[in-house]
């Protein structure tokens, strides 16, 4: 299939917004999760905030323009050693970010619903406007659930392996925090074997199908 420079335009153009909406609250749900719980290292560093510009990775920017799916942010900072007196601490914080993009996906997905109950005349400048928003609100429910499901696999450093950290037993926990560096490493032969697409993958097309 040809590549086509303009329709590759025009999609970043709608998608980009959505994006950095979904990334930003992804990261400051974890900063305020554990804020909540005493660690106050994400709010010193300015990280509690919508500016899209206080979480953008340069990488995982990249990593959106070329997949077209995915992408990430930088991650918010946290100290788990200050979250001493809650021992599901690391869990609610990592389930933090997964959860408000469920919740942004949903939200996309009722505003567009709303918007497709609207008689719009196509020569409009209402349809001129509510077209375009309608393509972003769809962007928004598949990158939400992209981004929460993507970070639900129990591998570190993603949200999912967090979460199984905080639940496995002392010893075990340790062993596989030793993981970590290799994370990186085992998400990229995820996508080079075809694993993803032939587990993640249809969870994410499930859940999209599902809210549109």
């Amino acid at each position: 299939m040809d590549f086509n420079i303009a329709e590759y335009i025009r999609f970043m153009s709608l998608a980009i917004v959505p994006f950095f909406f979904a990334i930003t609250v992804h990261e400051l749900s974890h900063g305020a999760a554990a804020y909540m719980l005493g660690d106050d290292t994400a709010k010193k560093l300015g990280r509690l905030t919508l500016n899209p510009f206080a979480h953008i990775d340069i990488m995982g920017l990249l990593f959106l323009l070329i997949t077209q799916l995915f992408g990430w942010a930088k991650p918010v900072p946290v100290n788990f050693s200050r979250i001493r007196h809650n021992k599901y601490g690391m869990a609610i914080v990592a389930a933090a970010g997964p959860v408000s993009n469920i919740a942004v996906a949903l939200a996309s997905a009722l505003l567009l619903q709303a918007i497709l109950f609207i008689p719009i005349h196509a020569d409009t400048m209402l349809a001129r406007v509510a077209m375009p928003v309608a393509i972003m609100l769809k962007l928004s429910v598949q990158i939400n659930v992209a981004l929460a499901v993507f970070n639900l696999i129990p591998i570190l450093p993603l949200d999912g392996g967090r979460i199984l950290t905080n639940f496995l037993p002392f010893e075990k926990a340790y062993k596989f925090s030793q993981t970590e560096r290799y994370g990186f490493i085992i998400i990229i032969l995820l996508f080079l074997t075809g694993i993803f697409d032939r587990t993640v993958l249809p969870v994410i097309r499930y859940l999209t199908a599902f809210l549109l």
